[in-house]
């Protein structure tokens, strides 16, 4: 049963109790109601593409009370400074290189080194976010594929019994999704048009490129686009049975004998587990494989129900010849 909580202190703070115990609560910004979820735990944000019932691991962007909180979780040069003076809070998300010690899980950004960052303009959100201490992760609050929502009846409509709970912040006055601006080269790309204007932020910055479609080699940098993301040097074999003595291995349910490198997705064959894990481990097996000199990574199988169907998604990617 899904939660209808009032815009007030009181249903304010229920709704960020409910985000720090690893919920997922809807709650309304400027431009359409997001899905939220602890950024910094895994297993909340896999739970979110679960609600969603996403296919793919697409980044997410990250919700902050202010771009002095966003800032300390990215790299932010001093043109991200100036536009976020300019816009925020608003309509726009910046993606910036991740700080090194950035706390936010991996699989919010997909597994990539950027993370997309934003300041709502909305009192609700912006009392949401101050309360539940900690950066909130919110693709739209439909199914996927479906018509972003504007009100929180729309929620209810998609996602009644997959949520938590539903913040009724009442009508987006936007209505339409933020513009995402990549600032994590030296040259400003526009990866989706939304709230703020190309012109208003040409107006700033100069010239900004219209964002391509993304290749094998770069990766997906934001929510809405077709993606290949990040893959481990090591190749990647998918559907092991057994194990080499020059493989490591990700492991699901009880481990193959005879790895000298395992990484466990989950033992108790727990998909959305596996999903909040999954970055994690082909990072962790990449550099702890090519350490003690094993030329590629076995996969274990997954099976394609509830969340195994995004992962297997995501490792045949990694699992893809790097031409491709």
């Amino acid at each position: 049963m899904t939660e209808i909580v009032r815009m007030d202190k009181a249903g304010v703070t229920r709704a960020a109790a409910l985000l720090r115990e690893g919920a997922l609560v809807a709650f309304g910004t400027e431009t359409v109601y997001g899905l939220g979820a602890d950024a910094t735990n895994a297993e909340a944000v896999a739970a979110i593409f679960q609600a969603k019932g996403r296919p793919r691991f697409n980044p997410l962007i990250c919700h902050y009370p202010s771009s002095d909180a966003a800032f300390r979780h990215v790299v932010a040069d001093e043109r991200a400074r100036a536009i976020g003076r300019s816009f925020w809070p608003g309509p726009l998300t910046l993606v910036l290189p991740r700080q090194p010690d950035c706390p936010v899980a991996l699989l919010t950004g997909a597994g990539l080194d950027t993370l997309a960052v934003r300041v709502p303009d909305h009192p609700a959100a912006m009392s949401l976010l101050r309360q539940a201490g900690r950066p909130i992760a919110a693709p739209s609050a439909n199914r996927s594929g479906h018509v972003s929502p504007t009100c929180a009846q729309h929620v209810l409509d998609e996602l009644g019994g997959r949520i938590a709970a539903i913040l009724d912040s009442g009508p987006c006055k936007v209505g339409v999704e933020s513009t995402v601006l990549d600032l994590s080269g030296p040259e400003p790309v526009l990866l989706r048009p939304g709230g703020v204007s190309v012109e208003d932020l040409e107006a700033r910055l100069g010239p900004i490129r219209r964002g391509a479609a993304p290749t094998a080699s770069k990766g997906l940098r934001s929510p809405g686009l077709l993606e290949s993301h990040y893959a481990p040097d090591l190749p990647v074999r998918l559907g092991a049975v057994s194990v080499a003595d020059d493989e490591a291995l990700l492991a699901f349910g009880a481990p193959l004998p005879g790895a000298r490198c395992c990484f466990q997705l989950s033992e108790t064959g727990r998909t959305i587990e596996a999903a909040a894990r999954l970055f994690e481990g082909l990072r962790w097996l990449d550099a702890e494989g090519s350490r003690l000199g094993l030329r590629g990574i076995a996969v274990m199988p997954v099976p394609d129900t509830e969340l195994g169907l995004a992962v297997n998604d995501r490792l045949q990617r990694a699992a893809a010849p790097r031409g491709q």
